[in-house]
């Protein structure tokens, strides 16, 4: 079962008149929609959790607000440009929200999302790509010649394979890059990284 915070009625009670029927309402709605929801105030404002934030209101000045975390898959093409915070724009009574049975579609369209562990593309990061690693053709034909290596080399981590290929093409002599090719060459055939010296050390 759900919950009511203590917080959350004090947060009601003293809100501006207008805005306080518009809070008791939103409350109702997503407690009918998720009664497992459990209440908690998060940046000072009344937000609503089950399985992660389904939503969260605020009072405003002249307005409330009401946003839910995964906006865009609750919402789709409904979602009203977000000058104000939240997906509803500026709400200044009752009427300005979605008729009750819409309302109660999105707090469970959202509780549904959370239920199957959807991330938000909202506020996910996307991660860039790393650039693929440059392996000069004189460290692919040494690599070649050792077949053993070659397997290991290629079953190592990306960040193993450049900590070589680094520490190889970093060698400002010939004579240097030469010999680190050699030793790179002997330690990757026998599985060992870049640093295993310090990674035993450190063990």
């Amino acid at each position: 079962m759900g919950n009511k915070d203590p917080r959350i009625d004090a947060y009601i009670a003293e809100a501006a008149p207008f805005a306080q029927p518009i809070l008791k309402h939103i409350r109702k709605i997503v407690h009918a929609g998720c009664p497992q929801v459990e209440e908690t105030l998060k940046w000072s404002m009344p937000h609503f959790d089950y399985k992660g934030v389904l939503c969260g209101m605020a009072a405003h000045k002249q307005h409330c607000s009401l946003g839910f975390w995964k906006g865009s898959l609750v919402l789709g093409d409904a979602a009203a440009d977000e000058k104000a915070m939240g997906q509803f724009g500026r709400i200044t009574a009752i009427s300005d929200l979605p008729a009750e049975k819409v309302l109660l579609g999105y707090v469970r369209k959202a509780a549904e999302l959370n239920d199957a562990g959807v991330k938000s593309p909202d506020r996910a990061k996307p991660k860039q790509a790393a650039p693929p690693l440059d392996v000069p053709d004189y460290f692919s034909a040494a690599l070649r010649k050792n077949k053993q290596a070659q397997a290991t080399f290629e079953s190592f981590t990306p960040g193993k394979r450049k900590d070589y290929v680094e520490w190889v093409t970093s060698a400002k002599r010939e004579e240097t890059r030469a010999e680190r090719l050699a030793t790179a060459v002997e330690w990757i055939a026998e599985g060992k990284s870049r640093n295993w010296r310090y990674e035993r050390k450190a063990g």
